[in-house]
């Protein structure tokens, strides 16, 4: 589910950094948040949506009024955008756990030699 900026927000920014997808933005002093990155913090460890959470009009950002089947596609798109991700996350988390373990690996050899 989507989130929107409403006219009660009070320019007060908290939402801003909140934000886990980097959703919100601020474009010539008004404030938005991109259906296409806000995820209603679904995916996240958080269990209700931060720009809410950190609003302290309550008001201020509210759920989108979408129908049942727009909501259910973007989902869909959003899900099989993850499958589908050819983004090599496991490739590149090894190669970097691999990096920092060999660099632990010649400290450690080295403070023996010394």
């Amino acid at each position: 589910m989507t989130y929107k900026i409403t006219n009660k927000c009070i320019a007060c920014d908290l939402c801003v950094p909140v934000c886990p997808t980097g959703a919100i933005t601020i474009i010539d002093g008004q404030r938005s948040i991109d259906s296409k990155l806000c995820n209603g913090c679904n995916d996240t460890i958080y269990t209700v949506p931060q720009c809410i959470a950190g609003c302290p009009t309550c008001d201020g950002c509210v759920k989108a009024n979408k129908d049942y089947w727009e909501c259910w596609f973007d989902t869909y798109k959003k899900c099989i955008a993850k499958l589908t991700n050819k983004d090599n996350y496991w490739e590149k988390w090894f190669a970097c756990y691999s990096q920092k373990y060999s660099q632990e690996l010649e400290k450690k050899r080295s403070s023996k030699v010394a």
